[in-house]
């Protein structure tokens, strides 16, 4: 698994350590960082050992090429002395509220198909009419917000009894989860990630459609035993191409595409139904 080497540094620590973190998180050398960056091997070093500060010129390009995230690039500002850089706003301040905007017309417009945004962690920040009527029947305290959608989808009282491939599945979440630990170094998925995989997996028996064809080789469905029966999806990710805001980069919008037509037959159904019951 892709994990820091050595604990991520804390708030206290000096910019040295938060450099040599990242530095080693992304399998560099002082020679390959420098190289990238345009400067001295020697100069890296002192700044890495505190034997000299770094301007906040070179705080910024070091993290571009390290590829820190927007929240870790203004904790490295702050470790060398400067202010953050990078805002962090709720979704509904009105700052972002163009952008709030844009989730939500996604989000309305891919119905009736399923669609949610998620945060870094994986906590629901937002759904379509589509998703509740999926997520019924879990256990109560797996939907009290906020709801982390992994843990609801591994969970023996949550999704994973209904989820007819459930093995694949889970093992393509937790891959998910480690590139994700890969690039952020966030001991918060960390976490998330040992808890996910020591839960027990139920064993599930349903008459599903075997995993595998051509659309296997391509992307990795997601089988859901409902009672209009197994329905059948493909997703994809969207993101924020140019956030300069913490909340927006770490904001990704999963959208469920139906992978056959009785799927999109049968949520269509399952729309109109909840629409006729409003």
């Amino acid at each position: 698994m892709n994990t820091p080497s050595a604990p991520p540094p804390t708030a206290t620590d000096p910019f040295g350590a938060h450099l040599r973190h990242w530095r080693q998180h992304r399998r560099l050398s002082q020679l390959d960082l420098a190289h990238e960056a345009r400067v001295s091997t020697r100069h890296l070093s002192y700044v890495e050992t505190g034997r000299a500060e770094p301007s906040r010129e070179m705080v910024l390009r070091l993290a571009e090429r390290l590829e820190v995230p927007l929240r870790e690039r203004n904790a490295l500002l702050v470790a060398a002395g400067y202010a953050p850089m990078y805002r962090q706003r709720s979704l509904d301040d009105p700052a972002l509220a163009s952008a709030r905007q844009a989730v939500d017309l996604v989000l309305k417009g891919h119905e009736p198909f399923p669609a949610l945004a998620v945060d870094r962690h994986w906590n629901l920040v937002a759904h379509n009419a589509m998703v509740p009527l999926l997520m019924a029947g879990a256990a109560p305290h797996l939907l009290e917000a906020p709801v982390n959608v992994l843990r609801l989808s591994l969970h023996p009282e949550g999704l994973a009894p209904r989820i007819a491939n459930l093995a694949q599945w889970r093992q393509h979440l937790l891959e998910r989860l480690q590139q994700q630990i890969a690039a952020t170094g966030d001991a918060g998925l960390v976490a998330l990630h040992e808890e996910l995989a020591g839960l027990p997996q139920p064993q599930v028996g349903h008459d599903a459609p075997a995993v595998g064809g051509e659309l296997s080789n391509v992307v990795m469905p997601f089988q859901l035993v409902t009672p209009e029966g197994v329905l059948s999806f493909i997703s994809t990710t969207t993101i924020f191409g140019t956030p300069v805001d913490v909340t927006l980069q770490e904001l990704a919008v999963e959208s469920f595409f139906p992978a056959d037509a009785r799927t999109a037959e049968a949520l269509a159904a399952l729309a109109r139904g909840a629409a006729g019951a409003r």
